[in-house]
């Protein structure tokens, strides 16, 4: 049995700091309701850029532009160490993270953005980086596309966990990719709510045979600090929710067992039991008895995406 805490707060959108400091103290307070792994929501760290949902396309490039360098400055590098504070909590209470993220590229363009999930065991290692691989209508203008090297599962306190982000779950090979890999708890962080993403939740539910974890957000107009640019004129009502959470687990092939936590914020525990999957699983198991590997077949390409090689001279 394993007991995760899904965390449904309001980050302090565009500030890296104090943003993940709320998650080190809600992984402080998780480890106190004995969850061994904790979930964060889509692009958590700092905050989703909602405001790309409420620009005029033209008419506010400039403002579009002041944010985006914004977003970029408040983003995580990996590579220069963006996430040791989340790596040091998790060593420092024994918990698992998995946290959305905005990444900025460190490595080579040292600009563009990625939308990334990240699974970190409870040793403090990462084992895991998830790039969404398409984002979603306006995120184009946000975020690179990921590739298939995050396309994984992996062994987080006792469970086969991984993850899709948000709208990446209505791709039906992505999905099969992680059933393929005999996924346990499989994770859908979002900025989407509603009915409709409580469906897709359960759907996957019963299609994978599998614990299915929805983390979203929990934020009102009154939680965007001050300092963000033209905060008043994009966000002028501070009860209206912008994303009302919506974060629930669901049972393999079942129901919820805890949630949807709906317009509040808060920890939802669930104790998930592996040995509820195979029982899911005896009556349809997609990767097993239920599939056909002579009819059908998925290939997935795990390299990373090649960078641009600078050629300095005539060869």
């Amino acid at each position: 049995m394993t007991r995760i805490a899904v965390v449904q707060e309001a980050p302090v959108l565009l500030d890296l700091d104090r943003t993940r400091a709320r998650v080190v103290e809600a992984v402080a307070t998780a480890a106190e309701g004995g969850a061994r792994i904790a979930v964060f929501p889509e692009t958590f760290v700092p905050g989703y850029p909602t405001w790309i949902w409420r620009l005029r396309p033209g008419g506010d490039m400039s403002l579009a532009a002041e944010l985006h360098a914004r977003l970029v400055h408040a983003s995580i590098d990996i590579q220069a160490g963006g996430l040791a504070p989340l790596c040091e909590a998790a060593a420092r209470h024994g918990v698992a993270i998995v946290c959305g993220v905005c990444e900025r590229d460190g490595e080579y363009s040292r600009a563009t953005l990625y939308n990334t999930l990240v699974f970190i065991d409870s040793d403090g290692t990462l084992v895991n980086r998830h790039r969404k691989l398409i984002p979603t209508n306006p995120e184009r203008m946000v975020w690179g596309r990921g590739d298939g090297s995050g396309l994984r599962v992996v062994e987080l306190a006792g469970m086969r966990v991984g993850g899709l982000v948000c709208w990446e779950n209505y791709m039906p090979l992505a999905r099969y990719a992680l059933y393929a890999q005999g996924v346990e708890l499989y994770l859908a962080p979002t900025w989407d709510s509603g009915d409709g993403w409580q469906a897709t939740l359960r759907h996957i539910a019963r299609e994978a045979g599998c614990w299915v974890v929805g983390s979203a957000i929990a934020m009102q107009g009154a939680d965007v600090p001050d300092d963000v640019p033209s905060r008043d004129q994009l966000f002028p009502q501070p009860d209206e929710w912008l994303c009302p959470g919506g974060s629930v687990v669901v049972a393999p092939f079942g129901a919820p067992v805890a949630g949807p936590l709906d317009r509040q914020r808060g920890i939802l525990y669930a104790d998930c039991d592996p040995a509820r999957v195979a029982h899911a699983r005896r009556s349809l198991d997609v990767v097993g008895h239920y599939a056909r590997p002579d009819l059908f077949r998925l290939e997935v390409t795990r390299s990373p995406l090649a960078p641009v090689h600078f050629t300095d001279g005539d060869d």
